[in-house]
């Protein structure tokens, strides 16, 4: 029995342990990177600054606002409280999610979900604010969500804007296991339908959930996804290879996924490439050891490598994070 109870114990006390903050290492980002529960991270870059976009993660009712975080290094952050706002969005009331940013033509445009809603009939979709600077304030750039219906069966949720080698921007979103794109017109106000005459193509690949993202490599289609429930401990990315934008995607597999010795749910990435060297960081969320409320995620941010074919290699999730890495 006293063997049994000092399994327990011992036990007990690592799970305390490893879900407790960990002390940063100098010249290391440290996992968070920043404090607060913040979760469906976007990772870009502009000028000579890294910024991460998050979701505030709380309850639906609460998450009225996003924050932003800007670093010249990855290890310094500095939040700027409310760069979006839903009082600048009269639409938006509630669940405002997994924001995604870019700039064009000297203008930043940040598109975001709201309300959450589950039908055609109810208000809310994906919105678009539009700012002359990354750190806002972000105003409506439509009056209106940008996509407000299902289509395909995609819930509009979890959107990304990606930027083609000709200059076309793409929105790719969706969730309830269904992922859309569709080309967006110049000035971002809507869509140009596609060659045969649609203006939404479905491109959801085996396993898909939520939370898309793409980047290009070497002149290939880097897709990549989340699988698995977001409140639960099977959540993770996984992803695929194409030649076009509209893929087809097949499945090549999980790259990144929960550590029972670091966190769980680690999922909803994006992607930070350092614009002067062939340096990767995928950027995370993940709920700590031991934390039951599902809203309890935090932004972890990890190296991200290939192999000699191209593939992506799997990640380790840590809480020492990545070195420091200026942009010069």
């Amino acid at each position: 029995m006293k063997s049994i109870l000092l399994l327990f114990v011992c036990g007990f006390t690592t799970l305390y342990l490893n879900a407790q903050p960990q002390k940063k290492i100098a010249g290391k980002s440290g996992n968070p990177v920043f404090p607060g529960w913040y979760a469906d991270p976007e990772g870009a870059v502009f000028g000579k600054t890294y910024w991460i976009y998050p979701t505030f993660s709380d309850k639906y009712e609460n998450q009225v606002f996003l924050d932003a975080f800007s670093s010249s290094d990855l290890t310094h952050w500095t939040k700027h409280e409310r760069v979006v706002d839903t009082l600048n969005f009269k639409w938006a009331k509630k669940a405002v999610w997994a924001p995604s940013i870019i700039k064009k033509d000297k203008k930043y445009y940040l598109l975001f979900a709201a309300n959450d809603i589950q039908s055609d009939q109810e208000v809310g979709g994906i919105g678009i604010g539009v700012s002359d600077k990354p750190e806002g304030p972000f105003r409506d750039h439509l009056g209106k969500p940008l996509v407000d219906k299902f289509h395909n069966g995609a819930q509009p949720i979890d959107q990304f804007v990606f930027k083609d080698k000709d200059g076309q921007h793409y929105l790719i979103y969706g969730g309830w296991k269904h992922c859309n794109i569709a080309k967006l017109k110049d000035d971002f106000t809507g869509f140009t339908p596609f060659a045969n005459g649609k203006t939404f193509e479905e491109i959801t690949p085996e396993g898909y959930v939520e939370g898309p993202y793409m980047f290009m490599r070497n002149g290939k289609y880097y897709f990549m996804w989340s699988e698995g429930g977001w409140t639960g401990p099977d959540y993770s990315v996984a992803y695929a290879i194409a030649d076009s934008p509209t893929g087809p995607f097949k499945r090549i597999g999980q790259i990144l996924k929960q550590d029972p010795k670091v966190a769980t749910g680690a999922g909803h990435n994006s992607v930070i490439k350092h614009p002067g060297k062939e340096q990767y960081y995928i950027v995370y969320h993940r709920r700590p050891l031991g934390e039951t409320n599902g809203n309890h995620r935090v932004t972890c941010i990890e190296k991200m490598e290939f192999d000699a074919d191209g593939l992506i290699k799997p990640v380790q999730i840590t809480f020492e994070g990545v070195d420091a890495d200026a942009i010069k």
